[in-house]
C-alpha cells in the first residue's frame, strides 16, 4: 500500500481547489495555503514537544518568540 506524501497531499487538495473554481480566477492562494497549513502543524508540534515553546520553536527553525506570535494568532495560548 503505497502512503501519500505531504506533496502528495498539498497537490491534491490543490488540485481539487482549482476544479471547484470551475474556472473562477482564485486570489491570495499563498496565504490561504500558510493559514491553512500553518495552525495544524503548530498544534501536531507542541503536542509531540509537550507544549515546549522552546523545544517546538528549535524543531521548527523558528526564534521562540516567533512561534509565541504564531501560537497568539492562532489562538492556540492566551
Amino acid at each position: 500500500m503505497k502512503q501519500n506524501t505531504l506533496h502528495d497531499c498539498v497537490r491534491s487538495s490543490m488540485e481539487d481547489f482549482f476544479h471547484d473554481l470551475n474556472g473562477t480566477d482564485p486570489s491570495n492562494l499563498h496565504d490561504m495555503l500558510v493559514k491553512a497549513v500553518e495552525k495544524p502543524l503548530l498544534e501536531v508540534v507542541m503536542e509531540q514537544a509537550q507544549n515546549n515553546q522552546s523545544r517546538a520553536a528549535q524543531w521548527l527553525g523558528l526564534n521562540r518568540n516567533t512561534l509565541r506570535k504564531k501560537l497568539l494568532e492562532h489562538k492556540l495560548i492566551d
